[in-house]
């Protein structure tokens, strides 16, 4: 699998990934159950129409419909494969061939961001993840207060981390609820 999703227990890796999927899918009702295992997801891209800035959802029979800025090379879709927080001490096992690795953190639990960082920080350190495109998601910012994206930054002590790693690191905030991030995510996944 090219691309895996990772993140502790309960960070919104499967909410994020649903909403990705299928973005009505996910309002302020929906519950998912935490991970067991592992879980696969086919995101296809959404393309906007030339005039509206609204996205058309993907071809329903999975024919790939011509890119409105005529770069016919990139993807329509991506599989990623979801490893619960639970089996972290197995995600080394799942390292082999990732290109691109999503890691979501709850920014809404402080108490969550510190054990985040740490499980972060021994991604970074393996040696088959070393040439890897890195998405660090900032989850539920729906949940918590504006402030929150700086302490979780802080915390996870992001500035004085990416001058001392090999990975690129993109940092996006998002809500599957309110859908705050989605593009900014859709983007990543299709141009790296």
């Amino acid at each position: 699998m090219s691309c895996i999703c990772l993140g502790p227990k309960r960070s919104g890796k499967t909410h994020l990934l649903k909403a990705l999927q299928e973005p009505d899918s996910i309002d302020e009702t929906s519950y998912s159950m935490p991970t067991i295992g592992t879980g696969i997801y086919r995101i296809h891209f959404p393309t906007k129409s030339p005039n509206s800035d609204k996205p058309k959802p993907p071809p329903a029979d999975g024919a790939a419909p011509a890119h409105p800025h005529g770069s016919k090379h990139l993807p329509k879709s991506i599989q990623i494969l979801e490893i619960g927080g639970s089996m972290a001490p197995l995600w080394r096992q799942y390292f082999e061939d990732v290109k691109k690795l999503i890691y979501v953190v709850d920014t809404s639990n402080l108490c969550q961001i510190s054990a985040a960082g740490v499980l972060f920080y021994s991604i970074l350190t393996e040696p088959r993840l070393q040439k890897v495109k890195i998405l660090l998601v900032l989850a539920k910012m729906d949940y918590s207060y504006r402030q929150m994206r700086n302490e979780a930054l802080l915390m996870l002590q992001m500035s004085k981390l990416q001058k001392q790693i090999r990975q690129q690191v993109t940092i996006v905030e998002a809500s599957a609820v309110n859908k705050v991030g989605l593009d900014s995510i859709y983007e990543w996944l299709q141009r790296q």
